[in-house]
């Protein structure tokens, strides 16, 4: 019986000892550097815990406007004090009076703290480049004055750039990289697209070694460790122009656009100069249930309307179905009965583009799909509305980068069996039922039409740059594959869309008279959203300007409105000015 006793003792112990073993063996061989699902480096949090460090630069790159202005990551001059100075005597006068600030105030600043720290912490005392010099060359030691690199929290066009959060799993996503389980890594928009770009190798840091009781192990000397190469990380020069995305964005909030924005378009490099989307992001959980704000909407598909009526146009000019001869009984719906809502009597072509008729444009419709059944994707194909639109290709070393990850590709039919009910293809033909395309797909529309049919990819970086600012690689324009629209059908389109504003009763006749001639067209998309019993509506407004040297191409629009809503007109012509008054100041 005791024999037995000790045998089983004697077995639970080698259990118990075989598990101590293999744990050690995963903590300390196995899994010492992805160690449970955090994927936690055992041997960097082992260094933490023996030592104190400040990092003075997370060696993430920045994302800079078209003329290099840091969009992402500021960098601030200030002062570093260490812990350690409270046991030891430096000369606190000499920098208090560099400073400007009582002696006893900075004093008291070093008494209270436990780990490295920047003066003034969340509101850091700024250093002019002199104060910086002057206090280096006192060669205290613990008290440093450095350039930190700081994440601009308020940017500009903030869907457009995106978000870049801590991630724990980093290590997954980069294994052969050396980042710290605080590095941030791109979630969302541009932060996202270019995040494997914008990685750098490592942080800048002061850092000391401690005793157990946190006292300096190697006596007060601070160590600078910074990544090997100066050219990293790199940086991506945006086409976004600061002043004008500022003005863009005060402009949508002035006229209370609660869901929707703009998109502008420089038409001779086909570049996004400016990009809102609204709602916000929520600066304290971006990305709570619920939460709209980390979404572009202007990248993503909405329902488009009358915007669509430009696709038949374009077809209808091609095949011959415009004739000025020809009227359209206006009076009517797309089904053929008299519409109690809209009474325009009989209308030419032009005059229906211009009034947008409904009738006129489901007519023509069915008459195209009769012809070709597949015309109406070809066309929305030419114009760049049932594609995707962002630039794309193989870049210094990607293969098939795209600079709008989150870019949704448009559409025109769902099913191939509504091509054949005469019904969904006049409510198609309005930009109804299932067509859906982005607000960025519609103002490069209206940029391929400006400039005589060519369809470009849309570019929002124009250059991968070293941490120096030297240039490594441009992002070159590039035409997008596949067949565009004729130069004659281009020039016909252009005076269409001039109608809509020039017409007395034009659906844009509120553009005229700007400093700019606009030319463009009106949409109203019903989305089958409902509030309150009330119709919501994608209120649209496309064009390009000036007219006879056509230099953007500019949408606004308002999704998810009520019909007592405003029209987006008023926005558009807002931003029209605006431009205008940029354009022309010193």
């Amino acid at each position: 019986m005791q024999r037995k006793r000790v045998i089983l003792f004697v077995s639970v112990m080698m259990i118990i000892l075989s598990i101590l073993i293999v744990r050690l063996a995963q903590i300390q061989l196995f899994e010492s550097k992805h160690f449970t699902n955090r994927d936690i480096n055992l041997i960097s949090q082992s260094v933490a815990q023996r030592s104190k460090e400040i990092v003075i630069d997370a060696e993430r790159g920045n994302l800079l406007d078209r003329d290099g202005k840091q969009l992402t990551v500021a960098y601030k001059t200030v002062l570093i004090l260490f812990p350690f100075l409270k046991d030891i005597e430096w000369d606190v006068s000499s920098v208090a009076e560099i400073l400007k600030v009582d002696n006893s105030q900075l004093r008291q600043k070093v008494q209270a703290i436990k780990d490295p720290i920047v003066y003034g912490e969340r509101e850091p005392f700024i250093l002019s480049n002199e104060q910086m010099e002057e206090i280096n060359q006192l060669e205290i030691p613990g008290v440093f004055a450095a350039r930190k690199s700081y994440p601009i929290y308020e940017r500009p066009a903030e869907q457009l750039l995106g978000i870049a959060n801590r991630d724990f799993l980093l290590t997954k996503r980069y294994p052969n990289k050396h980042l710290s389980n605080i590095t941030r890594l791109g979630a969302t928009g541009m932060e996202k697209s270019f995040d494997e770009l914008l990685s750098g190798e490592g942080e800048t840091k002061l850092i000391y070694h401690v005793d157990g009781k946190g006292r300096p192990l190697f006596g007060s000397n601070v160590k600078y460790v910074h990544p090997a190469s100066p050219f990293y990380p790199l940086n991506i020069r945006t086409t976004l122009d600061f002043e004008w995305q500022q003005r863009m964005e005060m402009l949508v909030d002035k006229n209370e656009v609660t869901k929707g924005g703009m998109v502008l378009i420089d038409i001779e490099d086909n570049s996004v100069v400016a990009m809102v989307s609204r709602p916000k992001v929520n600066p304290v959980n971006p990305f709570a249930h619920g939460e709209e704000g980390t979404n572009n909407f202007m990248v993503q598909n909405q329902v488009l309307g009358s915007i669509f009526k430009t696709v038949i146009a374009a077809a209808a000019i091609d095949y011959g179905l415009d004739a000025k001869s020809r009227m359209f009984d206006c009076n009517r719906s797309i089904n053929g009965e008299i519409d109690e809502n809209y009474q325009y009597g009989m209308l030419n072509f032009k005059d229906s583009f211009a009034r947008s008729c409904n009738y006129t444009f489901a007519t023509v419709g069915k008459e195209l799909m009769s012809i070709e059944p597949l015309v109406v994707d070809s066309y929305a194909n030419k114009l760049g509305l049932s594609i995707k639109v962002g630039w794309q290709g193989d870049f210094y070393h990607l293969k098939g980068f795209q600079q709008l990850a989150d870019e949704e590709q448009g559409q025109v039919f769902s099913d191939p069996r509504n091509r054949k009910d005469t019904n969904l293809i006049a409510l198609t033909s309005i930009g109804q039922l299932d067509v859906r395309s982005t607000p960025l797909a519609v103002a490069n529309m209206m940029a391929t039409i400006a400039r005589g049919g060519e369809k470009q990819m849309v570019r929002v970086a124009s250059q991968l740059e070293y941490k120096n600012g030297t240039k490594v690689k441009s992002f070159q324009s590039k035409k997008i594959v596949g067949k565009n629209i004729k130069p004659y059908t281009a020039i016909s389109l252009q005076k269409l869309l001039l109608e809509v504003v020039n017409h007395d009763l034009g659906t844009g006749r509120q553009l005229q008279n700007l400093p700019y001639q606009v030319a463009g067209k009106s949409g109203t998309g019903e989305t089958g959203k409902k509030v309150n019993g009330q119709q919501l509506e994608n209120k649209w407004f496309a064009g390009y300007f000036p007219y006879d040297n056509p230099r953007y191409a500019l949408v606004t629009v308002r999704l998810d409105a009520k019909s007592t809503d405003p029209s987006p007109l008023s926005l558009f012509a807002d931003i029209v000015k605006e431009i205008h008054r940029l354009d022309h100041s010193t």
